[in-house]
């Protein structure tokens, strides 16, 4: 579907470079970052007829919101009711206050419930951002009061990435392991097809179509173009951006100042792109939405000793660079997190062209029928079906002094052939390339297995032994595997077994792959108000900075409560930010408004309010 003429030039207008922006010049709101949360600021913004300026320091946007998912937690929404209609936003904070308690401010969370429907119906109604309700994506921790099996995850609808003309490449491409044929994205819903077309007409019929469809673009573009998860997300987000006249992106530009006289509000912020320099007045605010601490070497040794880097599928764009620029304009870092970053059970392996594939094990393998997972001794040491964050964890926590470093996700042929364990897809088909570089270690019987991964024989043979024996009686009485409702939707529920998520490893040969900690978002970040204002270190808000995403931190304090919890929160905290450093900036009355925006039917109009309660 082409793009007409005056929409692409319209859209390409977006993308500046810094050396062609005047100096001295002012905006309205300065968004540092264009990953999820940074393209969302800069959304509602533009939305509040704001002239805007959205700082990305590499040559993509999407950050991390790209590789991911792209599921947005965010209850009370309608699109929830449909799915859930007895679901409250009490229910919802009482699940909260359960798994978080005092690590983070319930004002904050609650703020967050307060305004989550808000965000997304404002997006729905003005926007091209659009999301469905999961039927089924249950809290991680569903054994808790107030969790629910479905309802407050959202996930975004797929996206025709030819819609965006010339944009389309800035979208950050998804992790090349997450695709099959070359760059054909897939979700949950055409991997399911996918692997029942040969049982199902109409399976047949979805994967002849997505195939058909995919085969087509790569005959104009480098790789497939129907967008689905969290590049669906940011496309939605970008091409609604991209009309307003009243935005500006800058690409592989970094900030290098924020100003601040005699502690007062920011009103300014110096920029740089190479060697180019360039300050600008800042009206409204800053918003700090750059990813995170997560690439910076000083602040991992610190916060995040003895994980390599090498083992984070976070974006490259997360360096931590603006951290210590806003810490100097009088930033705080928040505290009492569970833990200063979010996990995932990740694989690593060289590709061809000299790159590190990093692949998060989120919900295909670990917890189906047929696996296990053992430590450096040949044990069991974590409820293979509980959250992967929670599986991260345990893996930085020797048992009993046996290390887990790495671990050893371990399969019969069956379930190979059935889940696919990493990067090998299910089908076992291919497998000789994983084999040559060690990815994957096979085995003709357990103890050969052990020999090759340097296990003791007897014991791993010993740990098969015992947790066959449960798995075909259906229990785990040494970590309850597939006793919550999460943990039961992330097992097989096609397996014929009494447990979704246990069966015995019978049918070799056996495979095994090596699993490391992977830190896939920071957790840990500047501390902030219900507004997203960055606190200083006497808890004052600071005027003018604000801080969102992974920036911010997390309103969950390090618990990993459901799918989504950062991009949800993101999204709306990002409004929050949006509107406050609108309602900072010079009332839309005295300046020309952007023709394509109407404030927010959810926003406080700026003339009501105290402009001196802006400078606090």
């Amino acid at each position: 579907m082409a793009m007409p003429s005056t929409m692409q030039e319209s859209r390409m207008k977006l993308v500046r470079a810094l050396d062609s922006l005047p100096e001295p010049d002012s905006y309205d709101v300065v968004v540092i970052g264009a990953g999820g949360a940074g393209l969302a600021a800069a959304l509602f913004a533009a939305l509040e007829g704001r002239r805007v300026l959205l700082v990305e320091r590499t040559a993509h946007v999407g950050g991390t919101t790209a590789f991911s998912a792209g599921t947005t937690w965010v209850p009370g929404t309608k699109l929830g009711a449909a799915v859930n209609p007895q679901d409250t936003l009490a229910e919802a904070a009482r699940y909260l206050d359960a798994a978080i308690g005092d690590r983070t401010p319930a004002s904050l969370r609650q703020a967050f419930l307060d305004n989550g429907s808000v965000a997304i119906d404002a997006l729905a109604a003005r926007t091209e951002v659009r999301f469905r309700a999961c039927p089924k994506h249950p809290d991680y921790i569903s054994e808790l009061p107030g969790s629910t099996i479905n309802g407050r995850a959202l996930e975004p609808l797929p996206f025709d990435g030819r819609r965006l003309g010339p944009l389309f490449n800035l979208i950050r491409p998804p992790i090349v392991e997450f695709t099959v044929l070359g760059g054909m994205m897939v979700d949950r819903t055409d991997i399911n097809h996918l692997l029942g077309m040969t049982r199902s007409l109409s399976s047949l019929r979805h994967a002849v179509a997505i195939v058909g469809r995919h085969l087509a673009d790569r005959l104009r573009y480098p790789r497939g173009t129907r967008l689905v998860m969290g590049n669906a997300l940011v496309a939605r987000l970008l091409y609604s951006l991209a009309p307003h006249a009243n935005v500006t992106l800058l690409l592989q530009s970094s900030l290098a100042g924020i100003d601040r006289v005699d502690g007062g509000p920011v009103d300014a912020v110096t920029l740089a792109q190479g060697a180019i320099r360039r300050t600008f007045i800042v009206r409204g605010g800053v918003v700090l939405a750059s990813g995170g601490f997560n690439r910076d070497p000083a602040r991992r040794r610190r916060l995040l000793p003895g994980i390599d880097v090498l083992w984070c599928p976070g974006a490259p764009g997360h360096t931590g660079e603006a951290h210590p620029i806003a810490e100097a304009a009088g930033a705080r870092y928040g505290a009492d997190a569970m833990s200063p970053a979010y996990w995932a059970p990740v694989s690593t392996r060289r590709r061809s062209d000299g790159s590190l594939a990093v692949f998060p094990h989120f919900v295909m393998d670990r917890a189906k029928p047929g696996m296990v997972t053992v430590n450096q001794a040949g044990e069991r040491f974590v409820n293979e079906s509980t959250s992967y964050h929670l599986f991260g964890i345990a893996m930085q926590q020797p048992r009993d002094g046996k290390p887990s470093l790495p671990a050893y996700l371990i399969c019969d042929a069956d379930a190979l052939r059935k889940y696919g364990i990493g990067m090998v897809h299910p089908g076992a088909k291919g497998l000789e390339p994983f084999l040559g570089d060690d990815y994957l270690v096979r085995g003709e019987s357990i103890e050969q297995l052990a020999t090759a991964l340097g296990i003791d024989p007897a014991r791993l043979r010993t740990t098969i032994d015992t947790f066959n024996a449960h798995a075909i009686a259906g229990t785990d009485p040494d970590f309850h595997r597939g006793t919550t409702a999460y943990q039961r939707n992330i097992g097989d529920a096609g397996w014929t077994g009494p447990n979704p998520c246990l069966g015995p490893l019978v049918a070799g040969p056996f495979y095994a792959v090596r699993l490391y900690p992977g830190d896939i978002g920071a957790a840990t970040g500047f501390a902030t108000d219900a507004d997203a204002r960055v606190l200083d270190a006497a808890g004052v808000p600071i005027a003018g900075l604000y801080a969102v995403g992974n920036d911010m931190h997390s309103i969950m304090g390090g618990v990993y409560t459901a799918p989504g919890i950062t991009i949800g929160p993101g999204i709306v905290f990002a409004r929050q930010a949006a509107r406050h450093a609108a309602a900072r900036a010079t009332p839309i009355s005295a300046r020309q408004p952007d023709a394509s925006a109407q404030p927010d039917a959810g926003a406080t109009p700026v003339t009501d309010r105290d402009p001196a309660a802006f400078n606090a």
